[in-house]
């Protein structure tokens, strides 16, 4: 018995049935790539998006810290030159004193107060000076071990734990004295925050590739009681400090200390654990 072909038309029909449930199957997989495609997009622009207002936040802050060093450079200068008065007729007042102890004493102290501004007023002038990064090749594993042996002193008075973590050998290139410098304010600063038998840990290593840094991070973090909210964009202005006895420059100058070496640094608080400051260079 032979089969009969199927008419013309209806193999045509099945043929773009068939025809038409590729073009269906195709079109669900571009349709579901392009989903893909459109949610990895929103995620880069989101990444993007904050990377761009974070950098613009950090630009604004140098611009801020900039104009704040020129007026202290002004300031700073016109302080001086009164001083050296105040000083000078305080010496000739102090030598027809001697007769008087009580009177002595007063101008003494008047010496000792203009002593201390002169030395304020040093460190402005420091402060506003162009900084120069003097690269060379340095460890930074040593840099780190020499800052902790000099802030040993300040956290030894209050028996605060002072732990090191990192490679023992990282090479990079930098200026070692300004490193050293930026590292031992830090790590006077977190002595300061932190409380009797408090703990600091101080952290370095090669930057991963999540991470906006070329050659080390580096973060010094202690338990203290960490920053408010509303200080977070002050505290590397010049002069603002909440230390009874703190002239603010500390931490600015290690601001200017990063940005001589085109790096970045940010503060962040540690839930339930204080403050941490991290150096990306």
């Amino acid at each position: 018995m032979t089969m009969q072909a199927l008419p013309t038309t209806q193999t045509d029909a099945r043929q773009r049935i068939e025809e038409l449930g590729r073009i269906i199957m195709a079109y669900s997989a571009v349709t579901e790539k392009l989903e893909q495609s459109h949610d990895r997009l929103e995620q880069t622009v989101a990444t993007l998006k904050a990377e761009l207002s974070e950098k613009n936040r950090l630009l604004e802050r140098s611009n801020r810290l900039a104009a704040l060093g020129e007026m202290a450079a002004g300031m700073a200068h016109e302080i001086r030159n009164p001083l050296g008065g105040i000083q000078l007729y305080a010496s000739m007042l102090a030598g027809d004193l001697n007769d008087r102890p009580a009177q002595l004493a007063v101008v003494r102290k008047i010496s000792q107060g203009v002593h201390r501004l002169e030395g304020l007023v040093s460190q402005v002038l420091q402060f506003t000076r162009e900084i120069r990064a003097h690269i060379a090749t340095m460890n930074l594993a040593q840099t780190v071990m020499q800052s902790v042996e000099y802030a040993a002193l300040r956290m030894g008075k209050k028996q605060i734990d002072c732990q090191r973590l990192g490679p023992s050998d990282l090479e990079i290139q930098a200026d070692s004295n300004l490193i050293e410098q930026a590292i031992l304010n830090l790590l006077l600063n977190a002595a300061d925050a932190s409380a009797e038998n408090g703990r600091i840990t101080i952290e370095f290593r090669a930057p991963t590739h999540e991470q906006e840094a070329r050659q080390f991070v580096l973060s010094v973090e202690d338990n203290g009681p960490g920053v408010p909210a509303e200080m977070m964009d002050k505290i590397f202005n010049p002069f603002f400090t909440t230390k009874d006895d703190g002239t603010g420059l500390g931490l600015a100058i290690v601001h200017r200390i990063v940005e001589a070496h085109d790096g970045t640094i940010i503060v962040k608080n540690i839930p339930g654990s204080g403050a941490r400051f991290e150096i990306r260079i």
